[in-house]
């Protein structure tokens, strides 16, 4: 069930277009929390240090990339990076003895190079991205020629009243009947089943103060059901219906995806439930709405009559997104199909290219280092620590480029079909300095629905310290239900304090004069980075026993403390870089906000 899961993989809690933290603040303070409610924007859940001005934190400093102290740097990466890459080849050569644990786990590749396709998610999306290119080239024609012919031009602004029904979801509906039948057979009738369950919740509950409750209750039950009956048997409910099992489809663990699905019944059902909280002439009233930034289309309610089973369903299976997501709320895909957005050309054929490029790199990588295999059989006995420590953090690597490329096909499928969903992967994996900074450029759209229907409604930064532990709590169950999970979720809520209580006592608004601030920040990064690679190896790599033996290996031998020094060194330098370029950006007019 791991691998099956990996895909959902951590947790990232920031909004969209925040300001960006201070490039030396890994020491991070409170975000603004202006609004509670939950039709307003979310803040971070985490993390700007207090200025009495927002604009503060938008100050740049002076360019450091042409100072002696960088070109030391410089000297450090030239030497580290390229001597990482070969340690961690090294470790995976057919000349290492340890080669044949691993062996069979090997594929025959490219230009015969073996390749290591040991992943199950990966191979998984490696092995059926043809079929994968079939579906999206019939879809996106298919789609465009229905909106051409059915769907009123962008000039007529008709699809701006409430009386104009959205005709795009019966292109929607009709194709996820098909692509979902193909994908799961007949269990799509349990899919059907558990989406119009919770559509009968939110409609009975209406404005009820027991909805919300029911809807919680309903959706984590049925993740745990989900998970007890691995996606159930019809002959479970009758004998009579034993011959429905027949037909599982492509995938008979429809249950795995259905976790994304499950978050969109959330959305739907909370929406709805506040549009009762908001002023109903505006949400009635026949006149213009157009959403004028992307925080509008997620805090505004769609119009009454949206709120509707067609477009609930057209939302909760919409086929771009329903394996992997990215994940929107309801009232931004309402919003895109009432207000459609133009989307350029150019930024099409720019996803295009970074797709491509991703995928290059991910069969490069794979051809040249076994990682996943090695870490699959543990064969690492007698290597040197510095390769058990590189096969650990290219293992995170791999699952960062992994689930980069996943989540870019399907939302570049949306994209081509009109829909903008959030942005995951904002960073690269190893361009985090700060927990908090990197659960925001993980998985951003799982962190945007966070903030909306767990984080503020609980709160919010008032109660941060133990919003966290619900949080993660919620975030490893979905994930998947078993204890390894459970100790990393409250193991990043652990680490996360840390920053939270650094944040507040050495401040930038305390300790920005101080010269040395800057290096003061670097020693909190190095920090947070041994703390996040520490939990993620529990939870997504080698376990709590590989991860307890590498730290034991560690601190047993004069050659682990002379690792561990010189680790810590190029962490130090790795964060002043990652400082820079974030006061880089700052220059620039660039806000990430991680």
């Amino acid at each position: 069930m791991q691998q099956e899961h990996e895909h959902h993989l951590l947790l990232n809690l920031n909004s969209h277009n925040h300001n960006h933290d201070d490039s030396s603040s890994s020491f991070v303070g409170q975000a603004d929390n202006s609004s509670s409610h939950p039709h307003h924007h979310h803040q971070p859940i985490t993390t700007t240090p207090k200025y009495t001005k927002r604009q503060q934190d938008r100050t740049t400093q002076p360019s450091l990339w042409n100072t002696k102290e960088f070109y030391v740097y410089y000297l450090v990466f030239m030497f580290c990076v390229p001597y990482m890459f070969k340690t961690a080849h090294e470790a995976s050569s057919v000349d290492n003895p340890n080669y044949e644990k691993y062996q069979h786990l090997l594929s025959d590749g490219f230009f015969g190079y073996k390749l290591d396709n040991s992943d199950g998610q990966w191979a998984g999306f490696r092995n059926n991205l043809p079929k994968l290119l079939i579906v999206v080239s019939i879809y996106i024609p298919l789609s465009h020629l229905f909106t051409s012919f059915f769907v009123p031009s962008k000039t007529t602004n008709s699809l701006k009243s409430p009386q104009q029904p959205l005709v795009r979801t019966y292109f929607f509906l009709a194709f996820s009947a098909i692509y979902l039948y193909f994908m799961y057979g007949n269990s799509i009738l349990k899919i059907m089943l558990i989406v119009s369950t919770n559509y009968a919740i939110a409609k009975l509950g209406r404005n009820a103060r027991w909805m919300p409750v029911a809807t919680w209750a309903f959706n984590i039950a049925v993740l745990f059901l989900n998970e007890g009956y691995k996606g159930y048997n019809f002959s479970d409910f009758h004998e009579a219906l034993t011959w429905l099992d027949d037909n599982t489809g492509m995938d008979r663990r429809w249950d795995v995806h259905f976790n994304f699905t499950m978050l969109r019944l959330v959305s739907f059902n909370l929406d709805y439930y506040w549009s009762f909280n908001s002023d109903h002439e505006l949400i009635m009233e026949d006149r213009d709405r157009t959403p004028s930034n992307d925080k509008e289309r997620v805090s505004q309610p769609a119009f009454a009559g949206d709120y509707c089973f067609t477009y609930y369903v057209a939302f909760a299976l919409y086929a771009p997104l329903y394996v992997a997501g990215p994940i929107m709320t309801f009232n931004d895909f309402i919003s895109q199909l009432r207000y459609p957005k133009t989307i350029p050309a150019k930024t099409l054929l720019m996803w295009v290219a970074r797709l491509i490029f991703s995928l290059i790199t991910m069969e490069f990588v794979n051809h040249y280092m076994y990682m996943v295999a090695i870490s699959k059989t543990q064969a690492w006995d007698n290597d040197t620590i510095l390769q058990i420590a590189m096969i650990a953090l290219f293992n995170l690597v791999l699952i960062w480029l992994k689930l980069l490329i996943i989540w870019r096909f399907f939302r570049l499928w949306a994209l081509l079909d009109g829909i903008e969903a959030p942005e995951n992967m904002i960073r690269c994996v190893t361009n985090n300095y700060s927990a908090l900074g990197f659960w925001r450029s993980w998985h951003k759209s799982f962190n945007l629905w966070i903030i909306r229907y767990i984080y503020v409604p609980l709160g919010g930064t008032r109660y941060a310290m133990y919003n966290i532990w619900v949080v993660f709590t919620f975030v490893a169950v979905w994930h998947d239900i078993n204890l390894k999970l459970l100790a990393w979720g409250w193991l990043i809520s652990l680490f996360i304090l840390p920053e939270i209580v650094a944040g507040r006592v050495f401040s930038k608004q305390k300790w920005g004069s101080w010269p040395y601030y800057r290096h003061l920040c670097a020693v909190g990064a190095v920090g947070n980075i041994l703390l996040m690679i520490t939990a993620n190896l529990v939870g997504f790599c080698t376990g709590l026993e590989g991860t307890k033996m590498l730290i034991a290996e560690m601190f047993s031998s004069t050659q682990g403390y002379i690792t561990l020094l010189g680790c810590l060194g190029a962490l130090f330098v790795c964060a002043q870089i990652q400082f820079e370029v974030r006061e880089s950006e700052k220059r620039r007019g660039l806000f990430l906000n991680c």
